[in-house]
């Protein structure tokens, strides 16, 4: 279930979305509202609803709530996915690697001595339960657990690599398999904003002029790397802790709590050229993001398509998805 400050975090958002973009949230316009099946989303999705306050006229309290599950939990109807990346102990042979590694050694040692256990009594997993529940108690409750008192910030860094690792190789950039189930979710993306613009075009009235889906941390991560944001040189593996100091790739900070991607299309009068009268902006977390093949923080629609061309035009869910005829599980072949 949703907590208590997940509530105040999608309502607050909500809020803060309306201030930003006042036209689109204006009333009696028409709002989607597509969600995952899983309990926590359907109430992040009325919540932010709620946040919109009962001034906003969008179709009553009550907005039908599609739940969409092949699209807001692709990875779930990926077969090649579940099968050697999900259900795969050989897939995570990096975060096993540090979590016998000389950095997570040293923590264990540090929070055996301060607990007066036998080092041999505690494990990686153990230690990062405890670092989790600082973790959450703090974010979620807003206050310091006694956990907390077992770490410092080096500890911190070290418990926060182990877990961009798992994320990085379940979610990121370590298998092409990871992003490309992902695709599906972009391509539906594009089909809404080529709508719009087919509509604006024709002069006709926007049927769906504001799209909400909301998913997972599982669902914005993969869709990112698929995007091609936060990708550092090197990949990221057991024994490249210290060269990863400065990297790109923090889940903590790509996808926190409430995260969220937001496609802005604009209609633009009193351009140049036809080309420019569709743009289009990025906003990860209510940050602008520069996009990769201008390093700008606005794109006409028409060169963002023609960037992300590959992926709208040759990336079939059904085939990226499909498992090798032969029962391959080697990590080679991921």
């Amino acid at each position: 279930r949703l907590a208590p400050q997940g509530r105040r975090d999608m309502e607050q958002l909500a809020r803060r979305m309306a201030a930003r973009f006042p036209a689109l949230f204006a009333a009696r316009r028409r709002l989607a509202l597509a969600s995952s099946s899983k309990h926590r989303c359907l109430q992040s999705g009325a919540a932010f609803r709620r946040g919109l306050g009962p001034t906003l006229d969008f179709g009553g309290d009550e907005v039908e709530v599609e739940v969409n599950d092949s699209l807001m939990r692709f990875f779930d109807h990926c077969a090649k996915f579940v099968a050697l990346v999900e259900e795969n102990d050989a897939a995570m042979c990096q975060v096993s690697a540090f979590k016998e590694g000389p950095e997570m050694k040293k923590v264990l040692e540090k929070v055996a001595s301060a607990l007066c256990l036998p080092v041999e009594e505690l494990n990686a997993d153990l230690v990062q339960v405890a670092f989790l529940t600082c973790s959450y108690e703090l974010a979620i409750k807003n206050v310091t657990s006694p956990w907390c008192s077992l770490f410092s910030e080096e500890d911190a860094k070290v418990l926060e690599y182990l877990n961009d690792l798992k994320q990085y190789w379940k979610r990121g950039y370590g298998y092409d398999i990871n992003s490309r189930s992902s695709c599906i979710l972009f391509q539906d993306i594009f089909q809404h904003l080529d709508k719009a613009v087919e509509e604006s075009k024709s002069s006709k009235p926007i049927s769906s002029p504001l799209i909400v889906q909301v998913g997972h941390a599982e669902t914005l991560q993969p869709l990112l790397a698929l995007m091609g944001y936060f990708k550092d040189e090197e990949p990221l593996l057991a024994s490249n802790y210290a060269r990863h100091a400065q990297r790109k790739f923090r889940s903590g900070r790509i996808v926190p709590y409430a995260a969220n991607l937001v496609f802005v299309l604009y209609h633009c009068d009193h351009v140049n050229a036809s080309q420019e009268e569709y743009q289009v902006q990025l906003l990860l977390n209510e940050k602008l993001l520069a996009f990769h093949h201008s390093n700008e923080t606005i794109s006409t629609y028409a060169d963002l398509k023609d960037y992300y061309k590959d992926i709208l035009e040759n990336c079939h869910f059904k085939e990226e998805c499909e498992l090798p005829k032969v029962n391959i599980t080697a990590v080679d072949e991921l």
